[in-house]
């Protein structure tokens, strides 16, 4: 019974969540128009809200940990679902992406993606794509921002292993910016697929900045241990063991 009401739950907080989208979008656009900071605006208003009625609706409460990367840097975070998005982005003040080509064709979230700096890349052509991020992100580094890149290149359920890409390594060689790591548990509560979320305390936190400096390969290693070990810490403190993963 209390999992037909969880998923009940689960189902409307979905539908409050698009229709949320809907709404403040016709409310933003044209205020974007007209002044393109106005996207900022409505990213946060709208990534607050989610974190309002997952609280709310589903039980799912959520915290931001660690100092806030506030000047021009490379986040490099672990991603388990769309709620780890939500809350970085909700977190930092400019966030901007790196990500599939595609989802600019996507109705709303393409147009909000656009107007706040997000650099698409085709991700079916591995070395093509990195060479065009590199270009991408120094011709766009006189826009401020903290950049978003997942290193692992999709959603990984909680506890699942997938090799970490170079993409960042070479973004992090060749910018001299330094990068921000970024743990979560968020997957634990919010599966990568399905209806379903499950309450409790979703956290992304950000750790220790690598500075600029260090040679591609050694930057890899330890940005993909400080994540994993991090993440399996904030995991475990949810109440998840490591080798429960769902694929």
């Amino acid at each position: 019974m209390k999992y037909a009401v969880q998923w009940v739950r689960s189902l409307i907080f979905i539908v409050v969540m698009y229709l949320g989208m809907a709404v403040l979008a016709v409310w933003y656009f044209p205020q974007t128009l007209i002044r393109r900071e106005r996207a900022f605006v409505a990213v946060h208003t709208y990534t607050g809200f989610v974190r309002w009625a997952a609280r709310v609706l589903v039980g799912l409460r959520s915290e931001i940990r660690g100092p806030v990367p506030e000047g021009e840097v490379i986040i490099a975070s672990k991603h388990q679902s769309f709620f780890d998005i939500i809350l970085i982005v909700n977190a930092v003040p400019r966030p901007k992406f790196i990500m599939k080509k595609q989802i600019l064709r996507t109705p709303i979230v393409g147009y909000f993606a656009k107007a706040i700096g997000c650099i698409p890349v085709d991700r079916g052509k591995r070395g093509t794509a990195i060479k065009q991020m590199v270009a991408d992100v120094k011709a766009g580094r006189a826009r401020p921002g903290q950049l978003i890149i997942f290193p692992q290149g999709t959603r990984v359920a909680a506890g699942a292993r997938r090799p970490y890409k170079v993409g960042t390594g070479v973004l992090y060689d060749q910018t001299g910016q330094a990068v921000v790591p970024a743990a979560t548990n968020v997957g634990v509560f919010w599966k990568r697929h399905g209806i379903m979320r499950w309450p409790g305390l979703a956290v992304v936190e950000f750790l220790p900045e690598i500075a600029p400096g260090m040679k591609v390969n050694t930057f890899m290693r330890e940005l993909e241990e400080v994540v994993e070990r991090e993440s399996d810490r904030l995991m475990a403190e949810a109440g998840f063991e490591v080798g429960d993963a769902d694929d």
